[in-house]
């Protein structure tokens, strides 16, 4: 008998070698709402021999994010979360229920152990020709979150936190998540890709029609392609704005994040902290977000490690035994700002001044002549740190460099600000994406090229009069600061140029790039438009302070400046 049940098994994974999904035993239902990565996680964990789980949870309309998101932490340290689905069962209308199916190598005990609790039920998916486990009652304990039953009943209706859910209802479960697509972010890229494409015809059949409007005047065929190339424009408008909007994710989800991790670290340091959080419905590209994560983090673990005081200290300086910290976000134009500050107890500027001189980063008649601003901006130097010993909050002593080479990949802009005693404040200003861009089009010696507005801070007229040097390099103060600048025409090595008819003062466009900041000289702007980066050949991608090149709506191709490459010149030369 136990020759024919192996053979009757063996058949059976024979038939399901084809497909892996066959050999368990789920829905179909559910298999056809899983997108493709999903479905490849599932196989994958199928073919490992990985069990298989499905866990119901049931969460108040109140704060079910934060409830699934507990949730998912746990099971993601025992395991692989696959996927999560809404689902119909909800025991009433203030709930919300979802169900997960996870991998992992844990028993059906220890996930039960582990995250079950009076509103979550876990079972075990079954494979076919095998029968899926069971439970075995948890040992009482104070803190055990494994049983649903009433204190009294008897031990084996308690095997598990709840007896077998029966399966997901899936025909009602389809129509709660019938209002939703998930989509790969691959796929929104390459639409927006596709857009990029559209506004280059854009600005082409822009340009056809000022220019059959010259020639054959305002009549006729010049208004019909008038006409339409002002529809195809506003429509065009709609469908980026439409895609933008699909790849637009609230900062909530990394701030529930940080918050999280701060009052973890509150407690390992010993200190009271409060965070204050506003501004988590403010909205930023979905890759923007993801990358934002570790500088955040990093700037928090400073906050709490080195800003904020112990409660004596604070006591005995007339402040609250707890320190605050506040994380602020709001849209501004274009961009996005964030800003984090905290009371502790400030950065000593005479210790970044020893700090700086013990490691050379600065020669000690340099340090007379820099701004507060300057000497803050010595903190993203690589290597600078002020921490006199390693500590496991705020990392291994590296600094704020990190977070500057973060910031300056997502084109972002970081400000810092610190007044002894009082406490330290970090602004991070993103643009909203990275996918299609404005650019300032700028005139040099004849020269058109693009410049990422997105990095413009201001432009300026400056008189002659006003240009300084520091150890070879020219300068301006501009508002109590230091600024550098480059000619681009002597960057480039561009010959000729128009004769300027006031040599007493020059353009300056000041960009920004985490928290550095740099002049560039030009002889004028051509105006602004919309445009898509296109990779340069080979031979052109290694030519410094180039990004790469872009149409404009005459046809003619330009050049689009690199600002991080410009800035990284300027820095270098310093």
């Amino acid at each position: 008998l136990s020759k024919r049940i192996e053979q009757v098994m063996q058949a059976s994974q024979a038939e399901s070698e084809d497909n892996p999904l066959e050999a368990i035993d789920i829905d179909p239902g559910v298999l056809s709402v899983l997108t493709e990565y999903e479905e490849y996680r599932l196989i994958d964990n199928v073919r490992q021999g990985i069990n298989l789980y499905r866990v119901h949870a049931s969460f108040s309309l109140v704060d079910f994010d934060e409830g699934l998101a507990r949730l998912s932490t746990d099971l993601k340290s025992l395991g692989e979360v696959v996927t999560t689905l809404p689902s119909s069962e909800s025991s009433s209308g203030q709930n919300i229920d979802f169900e997960l199916i996870v991998g992992s190598d844990s028993s059906l005990d220890e996930l039960v152990q582990k995250v079950g609790s009076a509103n979550i039920r876990i079972s075990e998916i079954a494979r076919r020709g095998r029968t899926p486990e069971k439970a075995s009652s948890p040992a009482p304990s104070p803190a055990s979150r494994t049983s649903e039953t009433p204190a009294g009943e008897t031990s084996e209706e308690s095997e598990v936190a709840a007896p077998a859910p029966e399966p997901m209802a899936v025909d009602t479960s389809l129509k709660s998540i019938s209002q939703t697509v998930r989509v790969d972010i691959s796929k929104l890229d390459r639409l927006m890709n596709i857009v990029g494409e559209l506004v280059l015809v854009r600005t082409a059949v822009q340009s056809i029609s000022e220019q059959l409007k010259s020639e054959q005047g305002f009549t006729g065929l010049a208004v019909d392609l008038f006409k339409e190339a002002r529809n195809f424009e506003r429509k065009l408008d709609e469908l980026q704005a439409g895609i933008m909007e699909v790849r637009m994710v609230p900062l909530q989800q990394i701030f529930e994040k940080l918050l999280r991790m701060v009052r973890k670290l509150s407690r390992q340091s010993g200190k009271e902290v409060e965070v204050d959080i506003s501004g988590a419905d403010t909205e930023l590209d979905k890759l923007i977000v993801e990358e934002l994560a570790d500088p955040l983090m990093h700037i928090l673990r400073n906050a709490i490690d080195h800003g904020i005081e112990d409660p004596q200290r604070r006591t005995a300086a007339g402040k609250d035994r707890t320190g605050k910290v506040n994380i602020n976000a709001f849209q501004k134009g274009n961009h996005v700002v964030i800003e984090i500050s905290d009371d502790g107890e400030g950065i000593d500027p005479e210790r970044i001044k020893q700090v700086a001189l013990e490691k050379g980063l600065v020669e000690k008649t340099a340090l007379a002549d820099m701004t507060q601003r300057d000497l803050l901006n010595l903190l993203f130097m690589p290597g600078f740190s002020t921490s006199e010993k390693v500590s496991e909050i705020s990392g291994r002593g590296v600094g704020l460099d990190v977070v500057k080479t973060n910031i300056a990949k997502l084109s972002g802009i970081i400000d810092i600000s610190s007044q002894q005693g009082e406490g330290t404040t970090f602004v991070i200003t993103l643009p909203i994406t990275l996918a299609i861009i404005r650019a300032l089009i700028i005139r040099v010696n004849e020269r058109i090229y693009a410049l990422p507005l997105n990095s413009v801070l201001e432009i300026i007229r400056v008189p002659t009069d006003r240009i300084r040097r520091i150890e070879r390099r020219e300068v301006i103060e501009l508002r109590g600061a230091t600024l550098p600048f480059l000619r681009l025409a002597d960057l480039f090595q561009l010959d000729g140029g128009e004769e300027k008819e006031d040599e007493s003062s020059l353009y300056i466009v000041v960009v920004g790039l985490a928290q550095n900041r740099l002049g560039l000289v030009v002889d004028g702007m051509v105006g602004q438009q919309d445009i898509v980066i296109k990779p340069l050949s080979r031979s052109m991608s290694k030519v410094p302070g180039i990004a790469g090149a872009t149409n404009l709506a005459s046809q003619q191709t330009i050049l689009v400046l690199d600002v991080g490459a410009l800035v990284e010149e300027a820095v270098s030369k310093e």
